[in-house]
């Protein structure tokens, strides 16, 4: 038995339970949690915006240490520290044949399985496939990735989702380059990843974007220049602080429909804005023809950063043993099991940068 938070169904406050958790079978790894962020997905997955089978245990960034493995399982052994990896490629789908691994269209296929029951037996799924708001959870291989060397345990999770993604956002998405300006929307975990991302790329003007003037210190250490409150003049202050012309990229990381049009309003003509935020259906983004002519923006949408998590976790673990990402400043809280539905209330008062569950 281990303690886990479970989501009993869609709209319903986490209930933290014992559950029961089986030996890992064929193919199959059980971790001993560490650290697991509690990221906005996490609450678009408990409130609906985001579907998943239920009842389940969520929470989808995290790192451990392996307990247990099963047959066939030759990457990891009993002892290692890993970090979990939510949405694992498969390799043979039309989007892994493009290297696109990120939009791997049977990434989530696990988080239909039951993997656990409660003490009650009644099944229980893996939110987003790895349900790291437990003790211990048991997960497919190609879930887990070693620990880099020189990242510590705990601060490895917020490797598995907020700097995979923002970082990616950055880098692989937005492309930015030495001496570019860019506007971050939305002082979170991602978007803290994302100041810090811009800050390495070199970007020379850095601006944060939100609806709390209590981020600014914030987001200054994580290599903000300049620091915007939300507002209906949000685009023009951030043209009044590039000459005029709107940045060379925003990064959207809210999810909301007036923040994507914002953030294309704020770039300059030819200026690309990425949307990492994941809003409802019901948010709806309308353009012109006119203006998408005349613009010349770019608009794209960002799945995971276009990370491939075998490929980038060694590169930013370079950056953390050369000081150039901290990790431990994205987080603004550490916290029990317990305190998740706060740092769920947290989120929607836009409060915080990443609350990490410590167990």
């Amino acid at each position: 038995m281990v303690r886990a938070a479970v989501l009993p169904a869609v709209g319903a406050p986490l209930h933290i339970t014992e559950i029961d958790l089986p030996a890992p079978g064929p193919g199959q790894v059980q971790v001993r949690l560490a650290a697991a962020g509690v990221c906005h997905s996490d609450l678009s997955l408990s409130n609906g915006t985001m579907r998943v089978p239920v009842p389940a245990v969520l929470g989808h960034e995290g790192a451990g240490t392996v307990v247990a493995v099963g047959e066939d399982v030759t990457r990891v052994s009993p002892g290692d520290g890993v970090v979990l990896n939510w949405a694992p490629s498969c390799g043979s789908c039309h989007a892994c044949s493009l290297g696109e691994v990120w939009l791997c269209g049977n990434a989530l296929n696990g988080a239909a399985d039951v993997y656990a029951r409660t003490v009650t037996g009644t099944d229980l799924h893996p939110g987003l496939n790895v349900a790291a708001f437990a003790e211990e959870t048991v997960v497919s291989a190609g879930c887990v990735l070693p620990v880099p060397e020189g990242v510590p345990l705990a601060d490895a999770a917020l490797l598995g989702c907020a700097v995979l993604t923002g970082y990616g956002a950055v880098h692989h998405s937005a492309q930015v380059r030495p001496g570019e300006t860019v506007a971050v929307y939305g002082v979170g975990g991602v978007g803290l990843a994302a100041l810090q991302a811009a800050r390495i790329a070199g970007a020379a003007k850095i601006i944060a974007v939100d609806v709390s003037p209590e981020k600014e210190e914030l987001a200054r250490s994580a290599g903000a220049t300049d620091y915007v409150v939300a507002s209906e003049n949000t685009a023009r202050e951030i043209r009044g602080l590039t000459g005029k012309q709107g940045v060379d990229v925003a990064v959207e990381c809210v999810g909301r429909a007036t923040t994507i049009r914002t953030a294309w309003d704020s770039t300059r003509r030819g200026g690309r804005t990425t949307v990492v935020g994941i809003g409802g259906k019901d948010q709806q983004v309308t353009f012109n023809a006119l203006e998408i002519f005349h613009w010349g923006r770019t608009l794209s949408g960002c799945v995971y950063g276009n990370s491939d998590p075998a490929r980038d976790l060694p590169v930013l673990a370079e950056h953390v043993r050369e000081g150039r990402l901290d990790l431990g400043a994205l987080v603004t809280e550490r916290i029990a099991l317990e305190g998740i539905p706060a740092a769920f209330e947290n989120m929607l008062a836009g409060k915080g940068g990443r609350a990490l569950v410590v167990f």
